[in-house]
Order: structure tokens, then sequence, then C-alpha cells
């Protein structure tokens, strides 16, 4: 290496030495393991609350009205009843209940008296079946704690260090549920597009405030016993080397999920201007077309309408440990209408989008699994990968996500996982340049 290429990362060095040696950042950086604690036990009893109100609702329930299972139109009034409840929480809170889900994964960091709203619709809605996921309100509870903490120092520690610390909340929170800091700081790195010496700074308070709260949130969980809820596949068909025929139907199946998730978008672009007026009449008419299109999928399909309802993670899981138990006329009938549902929520309830779309895409991609030479582990590999490229719009995120998700013998898998990331992102973004998704819906005031 020439001395004038080395000059400039020279040059570069003393102050990135400088800020992370200063007492300041040092600061930051305890403060950022000890957010990482509370942040990890809220959310922990958050999705374990959740997760119980969620069983009672589609198991206990049912069993006690003398059903062995939700029968078809058992979404109908309990989708109702999630738009009653979120109407008020829209129209009347601070905070609004969070960010439209249309509009990705998390939105600006939010203060307390908003947080409290996001906490709300999320224990009140969610565990009702409104296809969405807990991701964005954990995100938000993150960035809420972390910023009642800077308040309570009463002390003024500047408005970069403030933002980075509720960052490094929400990346705690996010860690939680998406099988630890790995996947949290990928993502930190991916969606800030920064470099360097600022990309550093960034960096570590998110990863130690995630390694944190990982550890409390899995520690608690074990000893508590309780159920958890993060996104996890336990069991996965066994792995094989994918050749050329996984290629060949799995990158055209990854560019068909690329369209549906960019279309169901779409449609929730349109609930958006839907729901503009009205709003409180029209988040309720929205919730009850949800539950609507989740009955119909119970009443095609002769199946619990809770393979529909929900966020998506246990039916995901149940997926991947019996690829073979849905037939290809099922599962094209899950992606549609929890496609449709999706959909609808993203553009008018409150939650997160990547659960969801997640199983979407696994269930899109099995449905390919019977073409020749299309195998069921590499289909699985597609679909999760691309699913979650094409929401996100992070390929390197979605293709570690995939990769853990996956487990232990995901790395013949890798090749495919990369390149199926990538042939979504791609597609999503032309599908956007276009014009179908090029521009972004406003929040609506207050949100």
């Amino acid at each position: 290496m020439s001395a004038s290429a080395g000059a400039p990362a020279e040059a570069a060095g003393p102050p990135l030495r400088e800020t992370l040696l200063s007492a300041g950042y040092l600061r930051l950086l305890l403060l950022s393991v000890l957010i990482g604690v509370p942040v990890a036990l809220a959310c922990f009893f958050f999705v374990s609350f959740q997760h119980e109100l969620q069983h009672w609702v589609w198991e206990s329930l049912p069993r006690q009205a003398g059903y062995s299972a939700a029968p078809w139109w058992w979404p109908l009034p309990a989708l109702v009843l999630a738009g009653l409840i979120l109407a008020p929480i829209v129209t009347r809170m601070p905070g609004a209940g969070g960010h439209l889900p249309v509009n990705g994964l998390g939105g600006a960091p939010i203060g307390p008296r908003a947080m409290v709203s996001v906490v709300l619709a999320a224990l009140a809605t969610l565990p009702l079946g409104v296809v969405l996921g807990p991701e964005a309100p954990l995100m938000a509870v993150g960035s809420g704690l972390a910023l009642l903490a800077v308040r309570a120092l009463r002390r003024p520690i500047g408005a970069k260090p403030t933002a980075l610390v509720a960052t490094a909340g929400s990346t705690a929170a996010i860690s939680t549920i998406l099988g630890g800091p790995v996947v949290a700081a990928v993502l930190v790195v991916e969606a800030a597009a920064l470099g360097g010496p600022q990309l550093v700074m960034l960096l570590l308070p998110c990863l130690l405030a995630s390694s944190a709260g990982a550890l409390v949130f899995t520690g608690f969980g074990h000893w508590t016993g309780l159920k958890i809820g993060a996104l996890s596949l336990p069991s996965v068909p066994p792995d094989v080397n994918p050749d050329a025929g996984d290629f060949l139907w799995g990158l055209p199946a990854a560019v068909l999920i690329a369209v549906l998730i960019t279309g169901a978008r779409l449609l929730g672009r349109r609930t958006v201007a839907f729901t503009a007026r009205r709003t409180a009449t029209r988040t309720v008419l929205c919730a009850a077309a949800v539950g609507v299109l989740l009955s119909a999928y119970g009443l095609s399909t002769g199946r619990s309408p809770v393979d529909a309802a929900l966020s998506g993670q246990i039916a995901l899981a149940q997926l991947a440990a019996h690829p073979h138990a849905l037939s290809v006329g099922t599962l094209v009938l899950l992606v549609l209408w929890k496609g449709l549902a999706w959909g609808v929520a993203l553009g008018s309830l409150r939650g997160g989008p990547i659960f969801p779309s997640v199983l979407l895409g696994a269930a899109t991609a099995l449905a390919c699994a019977g073409l020749p030479g299309f195998g069921v582990t590499p289909a699985l590999s597609v679909g999760i990968a691309a699913a979650a490229a094409s929401v996100t719009g992070l390929p390197l995120t979605s293709a570690v996500l995939a990769v853990l998700l996956m487990g232990k013998d995901a790395h013949d898998q890798m090749p495919l996982i990369v390149a199926a990331s990538v042939v979504s992102f791609v597609v999503t973004q032309l599908l956007g340049r276009k014009g179908r998704l090029a521009a972004e819906p406003q929040e609506r005031p207050g949100t």
C-alpha cells in the first residue's frame, strides 16, 4: 500500500480513537448497557402477556365455547372488537398508537407519553388477530424507555447522544425477538447507510444495548418458563445442497414474492387514503374487513382461521416443521386471504410488517416446491429471505435473518439466500421506480 493511500486512514484514526475513549462516549456506552436491561424486561413481559392473551382468544376461549379449534367465523367478532378498541386510541391519544406499518418497520423515536398509546394498541389488538407483528411496537417501547432514562438523568446530554440512546433502546428491543444482537446490529448498519467513524460510534452502543437485552430476555424466559414469542424455527427440513434446479425455480419464486409483497403494500397505501377522513369509523370498517378476509380463509379451506390470523411466527414454525401438512391449494389460499388481510391492516391498524410477510413468503415458496428440482429446504430459505428483503428494503439484514432462522445447517443455503434477497430487493425497487410504491404515504397528524 502506498503512502498516499495510507495517509487518509491514518489521519482519520486519531479523531475516532479520541471520540471512543472520551469520557462522554464511555458514559454513553455504559448508559446503553444499563438501558438494555430494563428494555429487555419490558419486552419480555410485553411479548409474554401478548402471547398469553393470544392463546386465550384463539385456543382456550373456543374450547370453552365447545369447539375443538376456532371456527371459520371467529375472526369476525374478534376483529370488530379490535377496531372498536383501536379507533379511540388512534384518534384521541398522544402518539396515535404508533406509526402506520405500511411506512416500514419503525418511525422516529417516540416519547414516554406516546409510548402509552403504542402499548395499549398492541396489547389490545394484536392478540385479536390483526395480522401484524410485535416488532414495531417493541421498537417504539425501546426508544420510549431509553428517552425516559435520559430524562431521569436530569442533565442534558445533547441532541445527537439522545438520538443515539433512543436508537440503542430500539435495537435492544428488536434484538429480543429477532434471534439476538447480530440481526439487530446488521439492521442498524444497513438502515443507517453510514460508514467510517460515524458507523462505529452508532454501532457500539446498539451492540451493547442489544447484547445486554438479549441476555436478560432469554435468561428471564428460561427462569419463568413463560413463552416469549420470538421469531424462531425450532425444527426445519433436513438441509440439502441447493442445485441448479433450486436456483432455476428459486429466483423466479423470489420475483413472485416481491411482486406479492409489493402489491399488498400498495393495498395498504390505498387503505391509508381511505381512512384519512372519518378515521375512527373507517378504522373499525377496515378491522372488520380483515376479519372477513380471515374468515374467508377458514371457510374456503375448512381449516381454523388461526392459520391466517395473528402475526405468523407460530404458523411459520409449524410450516417449517411440517412443510407437507398443507396442500398447494391451501397454501395458495393462505397467501391470497392473509395477503389481502395484511394489506388492509398495513394502512389502517397498528403493529409491525415483517412477521406476516415472512410467513407469506414462506408459504408462496413452499407452494412452488413441487416444481421439478425445487426442494423444500431451499424453498423455505428463498421465501424467508425474499419476503424480508421486499418488506424491509434491507437485503443484507434479510439474508442474515434467513440464515439464523434456518439454523446450524443453513450454510449450504447461503448462496441461494443471498441471491433471493438481492433479486427480491431489486424487483421491489424497480416496481417502486415505476411509481407503484414511489411515493410514501404521509402520516396523519398525531402519528
